[in-house]
């Protein structure tokens, strides 16, 4: 007799299959024939219940570039797996073609070329028309939202989150979860919430005087679909004072909280669940480990990691699907359910080219009548890049954009080593381009922006860099917050990511000198966005706008100021 697991990993062989003959066929049709949006939307339809998942928008209501990491390492036991995998090895992994729509969607090489053909990527607009045909499908079908999304660019900045809302709203989703949205402040969040049209989800979400559920966010949501009766369970972000000021919500605790969670699974079988889906802001590996953990969960939606996984990782009985981020793709997934179990499954990471699938035009029309009013603004040139330099943010050790950020800080704010977070948010500007006011924003804008300028010692600034190589690098997936490592000016540095807390960073170079590092001696050090409250400084954007309007034209070269070692 064929056990539950074992059918399940059949069905993970079928969706396999059904993704290399649908996702992957484009890698094969691409030299021959253009894509269309009827091979984006090619689907055959599955089982009874259909769940529609996009996470990390990060506010990107319009079409942009956006470059995948270069370098994504793994740990302990998450290391040469999915999703610490990029490039030719995921090309291969999935059999992508090199120079196909995929290989631009989905890895970085060769980006900025790709990027002239196949143009640029996301949008809300054309998110709203693949929802739309899958509706129309799946009249009953769920959308959900895995949160950061009031958060990342100029006019969600300006509205307070206002104008994401309205556009989300005309999506319809059914229900969300948080991370950035926090950082609006306690009070907007209490008040975005309560007037949701759909479910705010959270059930690691703690009232922190009381150490209670919060009464505000539900911990799960029924739904009938299919005739299954659905629980969509919420789980926030659970680092939130840790990766975010905690006093701009001081109300709250979060945390993993497994037992809760496996509390909340049995009480929604009790309640006569057929299908369980947890809804997940944790992270990957986070979600990964969680699902070995709790018992009972059939699928998570994974979220906050920004990984773009275009078939599910099986863990016992739960598949985790990944969704990627900025608006860049919304995953369909089918279900059989029968009997109150999952028997069955089916996938599609739907990409959302936006030379390929046309706008709808209500949502259009929404997001233009948001924008409106900063029109001026967000179009702005400030600079452009040169015929070399590739603007982006991703990647472990590296990204140009905090290249960039950091270059202004040092220079700006008179430093000897500039600091900047290694958030995984923000757009691409492509070789050659202009560098406009929007796209700034893209990978400066939130709540606590204020460029500081003080002294540290060298033996401070050896402790900052591996507190922050500890919440990558812990083979202990609970004691990753996220993120990359924060990126550094003026100052070079060699780690090794198998050593343990305390010892992987050596070698601290002064860059302007080529002296080490000295503990004892202090120096002048620039970075933004502290936790601290009552940080003092120019706001961020302002001093790399100022930067970019001096230098006319960008170049940044290369960084080859990290020597990575055990990777």
């Amino acid at each position: 007799m064929i056990s539950r697991r074992d059918f399940l990993q059949v069905a993970m062989a079928t969706s396999a299959l059904y993704s290399a003959s649908g996702f992957g066929n484009w890698a094969k049709l691409a030299a021959q024939q253009a894509l269309t949006q009827d091979d984006l939307l090619k689907f055959d339809t599955f089982g009874n219940v259909t769940l529609m998942h996009i996470t990390d928008i990060h506010a990107q209501l319009v079409p942009h570039y956006f470059r995948e990491p270069e370098i994504n390492l793994g740990v302990g036991g998450a290391k040469g797996n999915v999703p610490h995998i990029t490039g030719a090895d995921y090309r291969k992994l999935y059999g992508i073609a090199d120079g196909s729509p995929n290989a631009y969607a989905l890895t970085y090489n060769d980006f900025a070329s790709l990027a002239k053909g196949y143009g640029k990527i996301g949008g809300m607009d054309r998110a709203a028309t693949v929802i739309n045909a899958i509706r129309a499908e799946r009249p009953d079908a769920l959308l959900l939202d895995g949160g950061d999304t009031w958060h990342g660019s100029y006019t969600c900045f300006q509205t307070n989150g206002q104008d994401v809302v309205n556009v989300m709203n005309a999506l319809k989703p059914d229900a969300m979860t948080f991370h950035w949205e926090f950082t609006l402040g306690q009070d907007r969040v209490r008040e975005l919430v309560a007037s949701s049209p759909f479910a705010m989800l959270g059930q690691n979400i703690f009232n922190a005087e009381w150490d209670e559920p919060a009464e505000e966010f539900k911990p799960y949501e029924f739904f009938e679909r299919g005739g299954v009766k659905i629980a969509v369970i919420g789980q926030a972000f659970p680092y939130m004072p840790i990766a975010n000021p905690g006093w701009m919500f001081p109300d709250f605790s979060f945390g993993i909280r497994d037992q809760r969670m496996q509390e909340m699974v049995d009480e929604v079988r009790a309640e006569g669940a057929e299908l369980v889906v947890c809804l997940s802001h944790n992270g990957f590996d986070v979600d990964k480990q969680m699902a070995s953990r709790v018992k009972g969960i059939d699928v998570i939606l994974t979220g906050h990691t920004h990984d773009a996984l275009p078939e599910p990782v099986l863990v016992g009985e739960t598949i985790l699907i990944a969704s990627g981020s900025h608006g860049k793709f919304i995953t369909r997934v089918d279900l059989d359910v029968r009997d109150g179990r999952m028997m069955g499954f089916r996938t599609k990471l739907i990409p959302l080219f936006a030379d390929v699938i046309a706008p709808n035009p209500e949502v259009a029309a929404v997001i233009e009548a948001e924008r409106a009013p900063y029109k001026a603004q967000l179009e702005e040139v400030i600079g452009r890049t040169d015929a070399d330099s590739l603007l982006y943010r991703r990647g472990n050790f590296n990204g140009s954009w905090d290249d960039l950020i950091c270059d202004a800080l040092l220079s700006e704010r008179e430093a000897d080593i500039a600091m900047s977070p290694g958030v995984r948010w923000g757009t691409s500007v492509l070789p050659d381009s202009e560098i406009t006011r929007e796209d700034l924003w893209t990978v400066t804008s939130m709540t606590y922006p204020n460029a500081y300028r003080t002294e540290m010692t060298g033996e401070f600034i050896h402790t900052i860099m591996e507190d922050v190589a500890d919440n990558l690098f812990n083979p202990d997936p609970y004691y990753q917050q996220g993120g990359d490592m924060v990126r550094v000016g003026g100052m070079g540095y060699t780690i090794d990511v198998t050593k343990p807390m305390g010892s992987r960073i050596t070698d601290m170079i002064l860059l302007k000198t080529g002296e080490k590092i000295d503990p004892a001696k202090s120096y002048v050090v620039a970075g933004w966005a502290s936790v601290n409250e009552g940080t003092e400084g120019p706001q961020i954007w302002d001093v790399v706008e100022s930067h970019i309007k001096k230098q006319g034209t960008v170049s940044v070269k290369p960084n080859t100021s990290v020597k990575v070692l055990g990777a």
